[in-house]
């Protein structure tokens, strides 16, 4: 296992991390230590988005490149230049296929296997500031600076449809099972229901939230610009425990589970990376792990696991039909017109015959299906236009 951040100093920083040996005593007792493993400057400009899957970790800049770090070889992979604007979001889904967002507008779907640009989306008028994938791979969510939460159908490689909010939106993120999602602006986290793509509840956080992560289905942790953590239950929407986590602002969160803990990893300006155990009972604050001091004003932060078992995962082929359900696709009236209805087929090429994952060059140039009627007629205009032409040539 390794932490791994990236800061203002644009550099990578990797930390193996490692159960201490058992000694026998209260399992809740038991530490972890960190070893450094490696730095890699790639950026010219500070970091601003990492992702990592079971092979590689990519990180996005201000320098507007994406740069790919292969933690099996420890060796740098290269780089994706196609943005024109920093780097704000990247996403994985599973070894397949990265999802990356930036401040130009622009959606990129990537093949993480060949590392080419499968389809390009000019997603949002402003910038794009945060993308977040569906549990099942066929939806994703996105927010920019144009003020709308828009909704994207991954099996067809289109928009499903766009929601106007009333502000600029900073984080979006779907719960593990997918049932709801979240949306902050500022301090508040609007909850939302899939099925009915309504607002179910509000929370509000003391400070300007910088960062959040599913616990579980309905528990939610929250960092915002302070040194406290708090946990939040989505469904009475009540604050069930905090703890100073920091010495200064957090800045990003990431949760996940290994045998026998669950763990939430916190960076923060203030140069540490703190892996905590949480407890059973949400209500009871983590208790501390390990935590590496690194010197450097952290900006994003990721966790590479070593696991094999995300390979098979990819985003489905536009063979799969469509996961919106036509219970899901009705809108309440009173949102109606808070919701556009768009295809935004101008934008995405062929999109009912080449989904996110396909070649996106090849469905524009591809031939419009001509029927057999239509072809004959065709076929007899062009004789008719030879049989004039030789007849002029004859006089």
């Amino acid at each position: 296992m390794e932490l791994v951040a990236g800061c203002y100093e644009q550099v990578l920083f990797g930390f193996a991390i490692h159960p201490e040996p058992d000694t026998g005593g209260d399992p809740e007792e038991q530490k972890w230590t960190s070893a450094a493993d490696f730095t890699h400057h790639a950026h010219t400009a500070s970091l601003s988005a990492v992702a990592v899957n079971s092979r590689f970790v990519v990180t996005g800049s201000k320098d507007e490149t994406i740069h790919i770090y292969d933690m099996k070889k420890k060796i740098d992979h290269g780089a994706l230049v196609h943005h024109n604007g920093t780097i704000t979001c990247l996403k994985f889904y599973g070894n397949r296929h990265l999802i990356s967002g930036g401040e130009d507008g622009l959606i990129c779907v990537w093949d993480a296997k060949k590392w080419e640009c499968l389809k390009s989306i000019k997603a949002h008028k402003g910038h794009v500031t945060f993308l977040s994938i569906h549990p099942s791979g066929k939806l994703a969510l996105s927010v920019g600076t144009d003020k709308t939460l828009r909704t994207w159908n991954l099996v067809e490689g289109r928009s499903a449809f766009i929601k106007n909010i009333k502000q600029n939106a900073h984080i979006v993120e779907w719960s593990p099972r997918g049932e709801k999602y979240i949306v902050v602006i500022l301090n508040k986290i609007d909850v939302y229901q899939l099925d009915t793509a309504s607002v179910s509840g509000t929370i509000t956080n003391e400070k300007r939230v910088s960062s959040v992560t599913f616990l579980s289905e309905s528990v939610l942790a929250v960092a915002g610009d302070e040194e406290v953590i708090r946990f939040f239950d989505c469904d009475s929407l009540m604050c069930l425990c905090e703890f100073k986590a920091h010495e200064n602002r957090v800045k990003d969160m990431f949760s996940f589970e290994v045998p026998e803990h669950h763990v939430i990893v916190t960076a923060s300006s203030d140069g540490f990376i703190k892996m905590w155990k949480l407890k059973q009972d949400k209500k009871v604050p983590p208790s501390l792990l390990c935590e590496v001091k690194t010197n450097a004003r952290l900006t994003c932060l990721g966790v590479w696991l070593d696991r094999v078992t995300d390979t098979p995962k990819s985003l489905p082929s536009a063979a799969e039909p469509s996961p919106v359900s036509k219970k899901q696709s009705k809108i309440n009236k009173k949102e109606a017109s808070d919701v556009v209805q768009e295809e935004e087929r101008q934008s995405i090429p062929d999109s009912k015959k080449c989904g996110l994952t396909g070649d996106s060059n090849k469905a524009m140039k591809a031939d419009t299906p001509v029927s057999a009627k239509k072809r004959k007629m065709v076929e007899m205009s062009e004789k008719q236009k030879r049989k004039k032409k030789k007849i002029r040539m004859t006089h």
